[in-house]
């Protein structure tokens, strides 16, 4: 997997650990020593950054502008303004490469710096942005400040035997200079000399390794090399080293090295040194050390090169000297040697300037930088600039820029000025379809690497096949059409296009157009229609096409992209435009278009990221906290700084949707969103396929399926009935299986058989039917996307039936169809998934099984059916069910499977064998409480076991079952109907226990029922049919209207009873006056005056005048009206302002989460709750506490509500009577008070019950409140917590208007 493996090796037997060495075996098998001997473990940073990615060259930036006499020693970039500062042999010189102009310059010569005769050397230059300054330090000793405000040149020191090397620190705080005798001077940056070493010191430094005083250097272990590696003496440097010191320093500025001739060896040597210039180590002697060295700016590792027998590489050494890894160059044994090494500002790029050692023909040797990246401990060529043997063109000068990692600067001999601005991509091929491999390609030096993502995920250095080319590899992309994308085309730095199948070399082109121009001519292509390969120019900015044509561009091109569906073609310029291309006949370039906002909402044409900030379409900011991301169909797929993995559709999003979607948090159940490891990246998605390969910063390569892409694919096969497909990705994922019937219900019912016969599997439709549950997934777990046609499970397919049920009964009809032997384990899983398990039914296949064993090969038995069920349904329960079957030798099967001792359930089934059939089933019924089924069996044993049934009718109450198994005019029958009817006079029913006893022949004890329930009509229905004497009706007829209907009010069915039933007119009369019946009385009068001239004056009148006393009553009325409501309003203003205190002073205690408005700081409100329904009578004292009218009552304002309600009532046939016996004064004042108060309490109605009444009587909570809805639900006002049935007073009466109950003819 790329890792290396780390070995303990003693160096003496039975010793102590501090004795062992740590080694490392490197990639050639050679053990290298990783530290000192104290040292006990060994950590080694992984940088992935660059793992499967590749750098591409955005924008090349050339001027030839800038001429001056000389050619460039030292370059540095000013960070304010970012010019270059360039210092010659002739002066110093500011210049802006984007505008091409100088910006200041000033003569060395002039003041005597340098000598005119161009033999001056500078060893340094540094910008310097707090003192607007440029400090240069010359090989003669003078260090020179440059203010660039006042273009003055000032000298601050000099060094009279001369200097050979300057390095600031980073924070400028500190610089290094090396002198000529040798001695390292440490300044401050206002150039105070802080002190003054020597640069060889006989010392290691205060890192000095510790030893116990044995186990020498000549005893170690040195592998391949052998014994003599340890005799071996250093080699003098080479004979082109130029011998002068380097100075490096660390990141952090706390540390810096420097790598000098060593005076008695002749060899070089680094020393680390500390800020305070104190040694703090030097390295061992290696032979073969060359000049180059460079300190990774994040990081411990010092790089510098080394020369060995058989080859050149870059070596990475420790602050304590010590060797730690490398790479080998790319070239043969003394070929080429390297001038400098150079890391970028985030240590991702380290550039090595190599020159060949033997120059051509012409006597000029070739020159390169290559950029060279790390992941997973495997160092990577992506770069590799060939600049020829021209001597202009070959490079002076070279610096990273410190604000922008990936740009470079670099300066010919020439004064020509290049720079390069990089990015990282991912060369990934852009198919769709089940065709396509998922390639990514890697580009490492002359190889392409190529991993196939979809036959196998291999870990970075790893590859599934490896392209060798005859030349670095600059460019890689795959071929843009369909069904071709797996070819790749590949540029090499020769400017040779090399197009690949399938890992075979099919065809090898040469641009002659472009054979001639500069090394980096060439920085994007596509690969289109054929050999139609576009290629942008950064000089003449225009996008020519290999073989066709040509179109010029405003701008520089920085990306290409390419639409298989449009076939359109998009560039990105710097700016950011997007530029759109249009194809004419013979796929030529005609025009270049902008693409207009209002078209981004519909198709994707390109995205660009650059500064961790994704540019949609021109130059729209979506986002600005991504890392990584990539387009597939509909999708776009990206990771964010967040550590989550988003996956959004983008048929259905406009840039608003996009930018709020990444924006805001991801809600529950949000299948857009997933959480990944910190600092994932996508590397590709697998076209057709659910996988998502992202690459973690160990370096290591993780699949992931993505919700969003898995249920997409999954909607895709359910829409194309691949119900295998998405059951095994399903099952795989560990995706609910409900979503196949949820997707669309109707579909899935209207293909049971297909699903069945794709399946295949018995295991896997158990496996599918056990999953089911009534949850509609499609609405809690994966809710569909706004593309995406989902038909709801719960508004679909099941006829009304519940979702399991429906699905069990259609693929048990379509099992059983096919082939019911093969599914017999899954017709057995649907009969007991069901909501009410079929256990019985279930039972009986297999009972069927046993008495008809299955023919088929493969066809389940009894046995194995039995077991099965016994791992679906508990064993108890299953032998329970099983004995309601009815077959003992089932019920034995079963028995023999369970924990049950045999000593239990076998004397129960012998004691059942010898009972009658219909009896023995009634044993079992009702030992299983099945006692419908029982009392079934039970009437069929005879008329001797019906006094049984009788107890087992009256225990279980069962009478309703028990009437419907009898004959009506059975005996039985009668006794079941009065042993019904006492049950009903129990349950204070005893109407209809009157109407079985009337129907039954018992006559005596209906009437006895409805004299009871005051039934006077049924009662003398029944008293007339036994039959009664007229004396005995008479004595009735005045019970029932005497006891029992004039003490509930019932007047005029009493003055009916007497009248008609007793023939007593004068009571009847009697109780129509109690009644107020005003109108029936004055019939009755009217029939009695034959027999009673006085009944008006004795009865009629005196009533009428006492009626008159209601005008006082209405008096009485209206002022407890008025009192009421107005106490009512006080009431409820001292409520709310005892709320609102409470609410100030507990808001956030819990206390004031449990009280209400009603119950606040009453001594009332715990007592009332005390009074529960602990008996009637302590029910009805509640209730009367209540609905008490004493001021200060915790419920107060309810009881105002019930008197309120209690005054209002009609009086309609009293003024009638009135008028007829000519109290027309009494009426007409009757009808005006009467008048009054009605008009009084139809304007109170609106004070009484006002809107907010029934709103406010509960809190607004839940999930869905925020603490605004719940203080505002609070603050409403809100009567005191009502019982549920006292709930209709806080409905407010309605005044009927329609009737008509005034008198016109009173005044």
């Amino acid at each position: 997997s790329g890792y290396c493996r780390l070995t303990i090796i003693p160096t003496r037997p039975l010793e102590t650990m501090w004795s062992y060495k740590w080694y490392y075996l490197s990639r050639a098998g050679i053990p290298k020593r990783i530290d000192s001997p104290i040292r006990g473990f060994w950590e080694a940073r992984v940088d992935s950054k660059t793992n499967m990615r590749n750098l591409k060259l955005l924008k090349c930036l050339r001027s030839l502008e800038l001429q001056s006499p000389g050619c460039p020693q030292c370059l540095s970039v000013r960070t304010d303004t970012g010019s270059l500062l360039i210092a010659s042999q002739f002066s110093i010189t500011e210049y802006d490469p984007r505008t091409g102009q100088v910006l200041n310059e000033v003569s060395l010569t002039a003041e005597d710096y340098l000598p005119e005769d161009g033999e001056g050397v500078l060893v340094g230059i540094q910008d310097l942005p707090e003192q607007e300054s440029v400090c240069v330090a010359t090989a003669r000793g003078d260090v020179i400040l440059y203010n660039l405000s006042t273009n003055q040149l000032e000298c601050v020191g000099t060094v009279d035997s001369g200097l050979t090397a300057m390095s600031w620190s980073p924070d400028q705080e500190l610089v290094t200079f090396c002198t000529g005798q040798e001695t390292i001077i440490l300044m401050t940056k206002d150039f105070e000399p802080i002190t003054e070493v020597a640069i060889h010191q006989d010392e290691f430094g205060e890192g000095k390794f510790i030893t116990v005083g044995w186990g020498k250097k000549e005893t170690q272990f040195h592998g391949s090399e052998g014994k003599q590696a340890a005799q071996r003496k250093t080699a003098p440097a080479l004979l082109w080293d130029d011998h002068r010191p380097r100075i490096t320093w660390r990141g952090d500025g706390q540390l810096f090295a420097v790598s000098a001739i060593c005076s008695q060896t002749g060899a070089r040597k680094v020393r680390v040194w500390n800020r305070e210039c104190i040694l703090q180590a030097t390295s061992e002697a290696i032979n073969g050390l060359e000049q180059p060295l460079c300190w990774k700016p994040s990081g411990s590792l010092i790089a510098s090169t080394q020369r060995h027998p058989n080859k050149h590489s870059v070596v990475f050494m420790e602050k304590n000297g010590l060797l730690h890894g490398d790479f080998t160059l790319p070239f043969a044994k003394d070929q080429a040697k390297v001038k400098e090494l150079l890391w970028n500002s985030d240590s991702t790029v380290l550039a090595v300037w190599l020159e060949d050692m033997n120059p051509g023909d012409d006597g000029n040797p070739n020159t390169y930088i290559q950029l060279w990246t790390v992941g997973n401990y495997h160092w990577y060529l992506k770069q590799s600039l060939h600049f020829g043997r021209d001597p202009l063109k070959a490079p002076a000068c070279v610096c990273w820029d410190p604000e922008k990692p990936l740009r470079l600067h670099l300066l010919s001999q020439g004064w020509a000025s290049y720079t390069y601005d990089w990015g990282w991509c991912t060369d990934r091929s852009p198919g769709d379809d089940s065709q396509d491999s998922a390639n990514v390609a890697v580009i490492d030096g002359d190889k392409v690497l190529v991993t196939t993502f979809r036959q196998c995920v291999v870990p970075p250095p790893m590859c599934s096949y490896e392209l060798q080319l005859p030349a670095a590899v600059n460019l890689v992309t795959f071929h843009s059409q369909t069904q071709r994308t797996n070819e790749l085309a590949a540029l090499t730095a020769d400017c040779r296009l090399h197009i690949y199948s399938q890992g075979v070399l099919t065809r090898k082109l040469q641009d002659k157009g472009t054979k001639n121009k500069s090394h980096l001519s060439i920085h994007s292509f596509l690969f289109l229609h054929g050999l139609e390969t576009l290629i942008p120019f950064w000089g003449k900015n225009f996008v020519c096409g290999v073989i066709s044509s040509q179109v010029q561009v405003e701008g520089h091109v920085i990306s290409l992209c390419h639409s298989l569906k449009s076939d359109t073609l998009a560039l990105q310029l710097e700016d950011g435009q997007i530029r759109r291309v249009h194809w004419g006949e013979c796929f030529s370039l005609c025009i270049c278009v902008e693409v207009k906002e209002d078209e981004c909402c519909i198709q994707l044409y390109s995205f660009f990221i650059s500064c961790q900030v994704v540019s949609l379409w021109c130059c729209l900011q979506v986002a600005s906290n991504i890392s990584s991301f990539v387009v597939y169909g509909e999708f776009l797929l990206l990771t964010t700084h967040a550590h989550t993995c988003r996956c959004l559709h983008l048929t259905t999003m406009s840039i608003r949707d996009l930018k709020a979607a990444l924006s805001s948090e991801a809600t529950q159940n949000d299948e857009s969103v997933r959480k990944v490891e910190r600092g994932s990246r996508i590397v590709t998605v697998v076209p057709q396929d659910t996988k998502l390969i992202l690459q973690m910063p160990r370096g290591n390569l993780e699949t992931i399926h993505h919700r969003a892409l898995v249920l997409a694919q999954l909607r895709k096969w359910l829409d194309d009935l691949k119900f295998r497909d998405a059951f095994e990705c399903m099952r795989k994922l560990r995706i609910n299986l409900n979503l196949i019937y949820d997707h669309n219900p109707s579909v899935f019912l209207g293909n049971v058989e297909t699903f069945l016969k794709q399946i295949d599997s018995t295991n896997y439709i158990n496996l599918f039917l056990t999953e089911l549950k009534e949850e509609d997934t499609t609405k809690t777990m994966y809710p569909c996307p706004m593309s995406a046609a989902c038909q709801s499970a719960s508004g679909s397919g099941g006829g009304g039936k519940k979702k399991v049920d429906t699905v069990c009964d259609a693929l048990r009809s379509s099992m059983e169809t096919l082939d019911p032997q093969k599914f017999c384990l899954c017709i057995l899983t649907s009969h007991v998934k069901k909501t009410t398990p079929e256990l019985e039914v279930a039972l009986q296949k297999v009972r069927e099984l046993r008495v008809n064993p299955p023919t088929a090969k493969n066809a389940a038995s009894a046995e194995e059916a039995l077991k099965y069920l016994l791992f679906l349904v508990n064993v108890n329960e299953l032998y329970e069910h099983s004995l309601g079957t009815y077959d003992f030798d089932l019920v034995l099967m079963v028995a023999e499977k369970s924990q049950k001792d045999p000593k239990e359930y076998l004397p129960f089934l012998n004691m059942l064998k010898t009972l009658e059939p219909n009896y023995q089933r009634y044993t079992i019924d009702k030992h299983l409480k099945r006692y419908k089924k029982a009392l079934h069996h039970l009437s069929k044993c005879g008329e001797e076991h019906f006094t049984e049934a009788l107890n087992l009718v009256k225990d279980q109450r069962l009478y309703i079952e028990a009437m419907q198994l009898y004959p009506s005019d059975s005996p039985q029958h009668k006794v079941l109907s009065v042993a019904y009817a006492e049950h009903l006079m129990e349950q204070q029913q005893a109407e209809q226990a009157g109407l079985l006893l009337w129907r039954c022949g018992e006559m005596a004890c209906a009437l006895q029922a409805f004299v009871s329930c005051t039934s006077w009509r049924h009662a003398l229905a029944v008293a007339t049919h036994i039959p009664l004497p007229p004396e005995q009706l008479a004595q009735l007829a005045r019970d029932l209207a005497g006891i029992k209907l004039l003490e509930v009010r019932r007047h005029t069915e009493a003055a009916l009873l007497l009248e008609q039933y007793a023939k007593d007119c004068e009571e009847a009369i009697s109780a129509l006056i109690e009644g107020c019946a005003w109108e029936e009385a004055l019939r009755l009068v009217s029939h009695f005056l034959n027999f009673r001239q006085d009944i008006t004056e004795t009865h009629l009148k005196p009533a009428l005048l006492e009626g008159i006393t209601n005008v006082a009553f209405l008096e009485s009325q209206k002022a407890l009206f008025t009192r009421h409501k107005n106490r009512l309003a006080v009431v409820r203003e001292q409520k709310a302002k005892a709320r609102l205190e409470l609410i100030d002073a507990e808001l956030y205690s819990e206390a004031s989460s449990v009280l209400t408005g009603s119950r606040i700081g009453s001594k009332y409100s715990q007592s009332n709750s005390r009074i529960s329904t602990r008996s009637s009578k302590n029910r009805r004292k509640a209730e009367g506490k209540k609905h008490s009218l004493k001021e200060g009552s915790p419920f107060e304002d309810i009881a105002l509500l019930h008197a309120l309600i209690q005054i209002i009532h009609e009086i309609h046939s009293l003024l009638k009577a009135l008028v007829l016996f000519q109290f027309d004064m009494l009426a007409s004042n009757l009808q005006a008070h009467y008048s009054e108060l009605l008009q009084l309490m139809e304007k109170g109605i609106p004070e009484i019950w006002n809107e907010g009444l029934q709103q406010g009587q509960t809190l607004i909570t839940g999930p869905n409140s925020t603490a605004n809805s719940i203080m505002a639900s609070f603050q409403q006002p809100r009567p005191s917590r009502v019982h549920q049935q006292d709930a209709e007073i806080l409905i407010p009466p309605k005044m009927r208007q329609s009737v008509k109950w005034k008198l016109c003819i009173l005044k």
